[in-house]
């Protein structure tokens, strides 16, 4: 049996060797189930929806779990903070099971998105949770290959998730696309159990971390935020036609004013250091998401691909990710951080900019297609470096609370980018024009990322 606490002078093995063996399994187990059900989802919810005659609700199943998933991540931080991982970690994964066991056997379309928006207050909770793990459980040595395979296990659901899911729902009922993975999520933690006894023991002479009530109640409004911006791409006021711009202009304030107490301080002017990874981490996921979403449309409009082909370029940008991830996770220290964040930011910045002259002159597709196989390396060398950086920049008493503020940015980005593009797509009147300004606002956020990219060092070597 391992042990309950993996020593920190024990010797960086590999993450699939001696102690880890376990621990490494059950946690990427648990992040590859909570990918697959994100991206299955997208893939059964115009079947839920007509069953259920759920069309009014169709955009707040999917806007429901992130904004949800920000009070998560901000709880679950704090609760780390006081008293070690293991009881947010077991909390979250409840939630996240009764989340999947609402919507599952849900017979109403409020029903389904009530339990959406406890999946996504679980899903939240358990990304901060597994990163204050990683922190204490794997020397430093070793988190580059833990976060690579974090990595891995989240882009390869993107390959079997969609299509497995519409097997199921075919096969059997959109209900075990939900249910299923239940009886996956409880063998994963059982995996991971054995380490966490003991984890959470502090010295007594240790101060407790007090609980931030307000920095829940900050997480609240940025939550509605978010939630507001995201519906508010679909406001059609007569005889206003700026109203919807001008709901997601106050909705980005709210947010941008609500996240402020969330991350470091000094995050928003991108102070060097801590501070600077994270804006760097939610500029660099703003632009690449922002712009990810239209790539296949782009494809079936204006280059008459079938969805299935257009689909394939996303599946070729996920492998690029995994094998890029993978790669930095070898180098090691031999690829510095601020290295490999600024190579990866210019990366995702270049394919961006590809796929905005492709839609602006017409290129051929294969341009966008090849930029977008180099954007996915640019998250891989980025992402798992930022997630190292931010707990090697970290102390026990504020792992929860670094790791929250790295998930809520990414989550943030993600979030304020989709919902801003889909208004300014509607704001074009022609479908050049449109995709134009989709990927022109992309390139904008992800040349944002790639100027802060190197300042995630306190001085430039």
């Amino acid at each position: 049996m391992q042990d309950s606490v993996v020593p920190a002078t024990r010797p960086a093995a590999g993450i699939l060797r001696g102690p880890y063996l376990w621990v490494t399994v059950g946690t990427c187990a648990l992040v590859f189930l909570a990918a697959f059900e994100s991206l299955a989802v997208t893939t059964i919810m115009p079947l839920v929806s007509r069953e259920l005659d759920g069309a009014a609700l169709y955009a707040l199943a999917f806007a429901g779990p992130l904004a949800t998933g920000v009070i998560g991540m901000v709880a679950a931080g704090n609760w780390s903070d006081r008293r070690g991982p293991t009881a947010p970690l077991y909390t979250s994964v409840a939630l996240f099971v009764l989340g999947l066991l609402i919507a599952g056997t849900s017979v109403s379309m409020p029903v389904l998105v009530a339990g959406r928006l406890v999946q996504g207050l679980g899903g939240g909770a358990l990304t901060v949770s597994l990163y204050v793990l990683v922190a204490r459980i794997y020397p430093g040595a070793l988190h580059p290959k833990i976060f690579a395979a974090f990595s891995a296990a989240w882009v390869i659901p993107s390959l079997v998730g969609p299509f497995a899911a519409g097997i199921v729902a075919q096969v059997f009922s959109w209900h075990w696309v939900f249910l299923g993975v239940v009886g996956l999520v409880i063998p994963a933690l059982l995996m991971i159990a054995p380490v966490l006894r003991g984890l959470d023991s502090k010295p007594a002479a240790q101060p407790v971390t007090p609980w931030a009530v307000g920095r829940l109640g900050w997480a609240a409004l940025a939550a509605a935020a978010v939630l507001g911006l995201n519906l508010s791409a679909g406001v059609r006021v007569p005889g206003l036609p700026a109203a919807a711009g001008a709901l997601a202009v106050v909705a980005v304030g709210v947010a941008l004013l609500a996240v402020r107490p969330l991350v470091p301080r000094g995050t928003l002017t991108a102070r060097r250091g801590l501070p600077s990874v994270i804006l760097t981490r939610g500029l660099a996921s703003a632009g690449f998401f922002g712009a990810e979403v239209y790539l296949p449309y782009l494809l079936i409009e204006q280059y008459a691909f079938s969805p299935t082909f257009a689909g394939l370029t996303l599946t070729a940008g996920a492998l690029s990710w995994a094998g890029a991830s993978a790669v930095q996770g070898r180098l090691g220290a031999r690829l510095p951080h601020r290295r490999a964040v600024g190579i990866g930011a210019l990366m995702v910045l270049g394919a961006v900019v590809l796929a905005l002259a492709t839609a602006a002159l017409n290129w051929p597709a294969t341009v966008a297609i090849a930029g977008w196989i180099s954007a996915g390396g640019g998250m891989g060398l980025l992402y798992p470096r930022l997630s190292v950086m931010t707990l090697a920049l970290s102390t026990k008493e504020n792992e929860g609370f670094n790791s929250s503020a790295m998930s809520i940015a990414d989550s943030l980005g993600g979030a304020l980018a989709l919902a801003t593009t889909g208004i300014v797509f509607a704001a074009f009147t022609t479908t050049a024009g449109s995709f134009a300004g989709v990927f022109g606002l992309a390139a904008v956020l992800a040349a944002a990322a790639a100027a802060v990219a190197p300042r995630v060092t306190a001085e430039t070597p």
